[in-house]
């Protein structure tokens, strides 16, 4: 099969269909929201980056066990190109994948997909269990405490805003204001 460029709508209704879970999806909108904020930042391509976020984790609630190799399957099936199927897979790198984020667009997603998590855990015991007041200053603050929302990954966190040359409280506000622009999405 020849390879097509996707649009959001293909991406989204792929997403649908190997997803049911909410969390899961409102994960995926966040990860979407974050790298759409990113790439405007870095004068890239908004509507690639955004289906990147927003598939980046399809194979994960058939296929935990075979999280990113299924999804590769999947993609190529469906004849993604390679840039998006490699972005998407390389965001588990060194955890369920050996393929290395090289590119921009890589490097971020796996920067900040993890990010997500502490984001919204941060959130929701916030007042307004809200991100339109959070800043980066009150996510640095869980981030010291390890047992807070302990099954993010922080190190990835850290190695990916490493690879990315910026500062941990730089990324983390980018996710953020990232995060805001789909807030209603994803209730937060």
């Amino acid at each position: 099969m020849e390879a097509h460029t996707p649009s959001y709508d293909e991406a989204l209704a792929l997403l649908k269909e190997y997803n049911k879970t909410d969390s899961l999806l409102k994960h995926a909108y966040a990860v979407e929201g974050v790298m759409r904020f990113m790439a405007r930042k870095h004068g890239e391509d908004e509507q690639k980056w955004a289906i990147v976020g927003l598939i980046h984790d399809l194979d994960y609630e058939r296929f935990p066990q075979q999280h990113c190799k299924k999804m590769r399957e999947i993609l190529q099936e469906r004849g993604w190109p390679e840039e998006y199927t490699h972005a998407a897979v390389s965001h588990g790198w060194g955890l369920c994948t050996d393929e290395e984020p090289t590119t921009i667009l890589e490097k971020t997603l796996y920067a900040t997909e993890e990010l997500t998590g502490l984001i919204t855990a941060a959130a929701l015991v916030r007042p307004s269990k809200s991100v339109a007041d959070m800043e980066a200053k009150s996510v640095m603050k869980k981030w010291k405490d390890k047992s807070f929302a302990a099954g993010v990954n922080r190190p990835v966190i850290e190695k990916g805003a490493e690879m990315l040359g910026v500062p941990l409280q730089d990324l983390v506000s980018d996710a953020i204001l990232g995060m805001r622009e789909v807030r209603e999405r994803i209730g937060l």
